[in-house]
Order: structure tokens, then C-alpha cells, then sequence
């Protein structure tokens, strides 16, 4: 089985920084994209960045600037630096990877974390 497990979260006032991390465990044999996703209360859940096996990243209109993905493909592990953050930023922040499990096989497989919250308020 595959876990995804998010850190994190918190409470920060608005201007502040964060940082998530995300780290995949499990039967994996590579992972080709990973990304964050947010969930604000009452709305859908929107893809906020994405970034390759080979770095190149995505970002939603609404944080370029802002925020910055990473990876580390040695500890399969994913991160968010959020900075300038602002009060629409508030949602529960959800990790995600597309995966190959074994060397034989060419299928994908998605994956997400549980969740961690982001809350930007004074």
C-alpha cells in the first residue's frame, strides 16, 4: 500500500509564511507528478501547484509569485513554501502523486493525503 502523509499546517497571520511537506511511502517504484491540491469550506477542491519527476511546475494564477513547489525524488517527498499569504489562502491544503508501484508495470496509479489546514487570519 501507498501512504502520503502531509505536515505542516497551522495558524498564520496574513503576510506570513509556511511551508507543507509531503512525504510517500509504500510500494513505489517511481513517482512521476506530484502536486497540492486546497479545499476551502463550501468550495470545490482546486489544484493550487504541480511539479514533474524533472521539476518543471504549474501553479494556479491565484499563488504564482507566491508560492514555490519542490521535490526531493531521493525521500519521495513533495513541498509548498507559501509565502505572502493571504486570508483566501485558508483551506485544508490536500498532497497528491501519480505513481508507477512496480518496475514491470507502465500503470499509473493516483494517491492523496489526508489533508492538513492552512488558516491565515489576524
Amino acid at each position: 500500500q501507498v501512504q502520503l502523509v502531509e505536515s505542516g499546517g497551522g495558524l498564520v497571520q496574513p503576510g506570513g509564511s509556511l511551508r507543507l511537506s509531503c512525504a510517500a511511502s509504500g510500494s513505489i517504484f517511481s513517482i512521476n507528478a506530484m502536486g497540492w491540491y486546497r479545499q476551502a469550506p463550501g468550495k470545490q477542491r482546486e489544484p493550487v501547484a504541480a511539479i514533474t519527476r524533472d521539476s518543471s511546475t504549474n501553479y494556479a494564477d491565484s499563488v504564482k509569485g507566491r508560492f514555490t513547489i519542490s521535490r526531493d525524488n531521493a525521500k519521495n517527498a513533495v513541498y509548498l513554501q507559501m509565502n505572502s499569504l493571504k486570508p483566501e489562502d485558508t483551506a485544508v491544503y490536500y498532497c497528491n502523486a501519480l505513481l508507477r508501484k512496480w518496475v514491470w508495470s507502465n500503470n499509473e496509479y493516483q494517491y492523496w493525503g489526508q489533508g492538513t489546514q492552512v488558516t491565515v487570519s489576524s
